[in-house]
């Protein structure tokens, strides 16, 4: 899975934030009817675009969860989110008619995707580690199998649609099919319930996963665990969770790619006579850094192989020691006869030259 970010579902949908329930709707079925699977057989872009605008949509056509999710955005949504596979019944004349939706109705459908948004901290995403997730799902019924039947009965065929799944009527000059509403597109009905799920064919749990984050992972990147998703219906394929990990901040070290930056102070004596620095790697040791005579604050040193390991290979990036010269705020009397007495030897730096160097700079940053 690549590393990604996650995106605003009103972007996902191309909608503004005050766009209507209708609004949402048919933004949604434009996206459905470009991205579907069928339509776009083996391209796994289109396939992640495609359950993104069905997780947005189920959000966003949600009062609920839309308000929710106005006010805190992702993470006032919870850990795990699913795609809610009753989004698509709102579109099945449409969607049936192009990709075959009322036909899968009666057969194995697979189950539902599920996001859990984990935090780790900034050692564990670089160095890798295991966490023990706690997942609420379904799980099919031990008792009926996920037939939803009392033990020893079977489910009937739906008389409303005669098991097909769909009712079909007359619109003008067009036959519309819509799922069946007594038995929500299975073709099925249960006469005798199981006791044990009353009918539904599934249990909510609780499933405990162990996980191995591997070394080198960054905020935003996901990791996908094949089958441990929502069951599926009538016997279909179980679902996958996509684990999406939020990086916790380090108090000391920033990261880019596999680099790692840290500010170092030095004082005005250290970075004009040059110094031997001990300097904390993300290890948890130091490591030895030379500051050159006539370092310049802003200066960056580089420790190669102290960065953060490549993620699925070997090696690691650099540490980059940015110096900062610290300017003492209040002095002896001994240290200031000092500095002036040094002070009266030292050139004075040529104000307009720097002017003009940062203008210079500049320009080239602006083109």
């Amino acid at each position: 899975m690549p590393t990604t970010t996650r995106r605003d579902y009103y972007e996902v949908l191309g909608v503004s934030k005050d766009a209507s329930p209708s609004d949402l709707k048919s933004a949604y079925r434009k996206l459905a009817l470009k991205l579907h699977p069928d339509k776009n057989p083996g391209d796994a872009e289109a396939e992640e675009r495609f359950k993104e605008a069905a997780e947005a949509y189920s959000v966003l056509s949600d009062a609920e969860k839309r308000q929710r999710y106005d006010a805190y955005g992702h993470a006032g949504l919870g850990g795990a989110q699913g795609f809610d596979p009753t989004i698509f019944a709102d579109f099945g004349d449409i969607l049936g008619d192009f990709f075959g939706f009322g036909r899968r109705g009666r057969g194995p459908r697979r189950g539902g995707d599920l996001r859990y948004d984990l935090e780790v901290s900034f050692e564990e995403a670089a160095f890798g580690v295991e966490h023990e997730l706690k997942i609420p799902r379904t799980e099919t019924c031990s008792d009926c199998g996920g037939s939803g039947a009392a033990p020893g009965t079977r489910p009937a065929t739906c008389p409303s649609c005669s098991g097909a799944g769909q009712v079909t009527f007359q619109q003008g000059f067009f036959s519309v099919a819509r799922t069946c509403g007594r038995c929500r597109g299975t073709g099925k009905i249960v006469e005798s319930a199981c006791r044990k799920c009353r009918g539904e064919g599934a249990l909510p749990v609780e499933r405990r996963l162990q996980i191995k984050i591997p070394p080198g992972v960054d905020n935003g990147s996901q990791l996908r665990i094949a089958g441990e998703g929502e069951p599926g219906g009538a016997g279909g394929p179980a679902g996958d969770l996509y684990v999406v990990l939020r990086v916790k901040e380090h108090a000391l070290f920033k990261r880019e790619g596999t680099n790692l930056f840290c500010e170092v102070p030095v004082n005005i004596t250290q970075a004009a006579l040059g110094a031997t620095l001990e300097v904390p790697t993300l290890d948890g040791k130091s490591t030895r850094v030379q500051v050159p005579e006539g370092t310049q604050s802003g200066t960056l040193l580089r420790v190669r192989g102290q960065g953060v390991p490549h993620l699925g290979s070997r090696g690691r990036g650099d540490l980059h020691v940015i110096v900062r010269v610290v300017v003492p705020a209040r002095l002896t009397s001994e240290q200031r006869k000092a500095l002036e007495t040094l002070a009266k030897t030292l050139p004075v730096p040529d104000l307009k030259d720097k002017e003009r160097s940062f203008l210079d700079r500049l320009r080239d940053v602006l083109g």
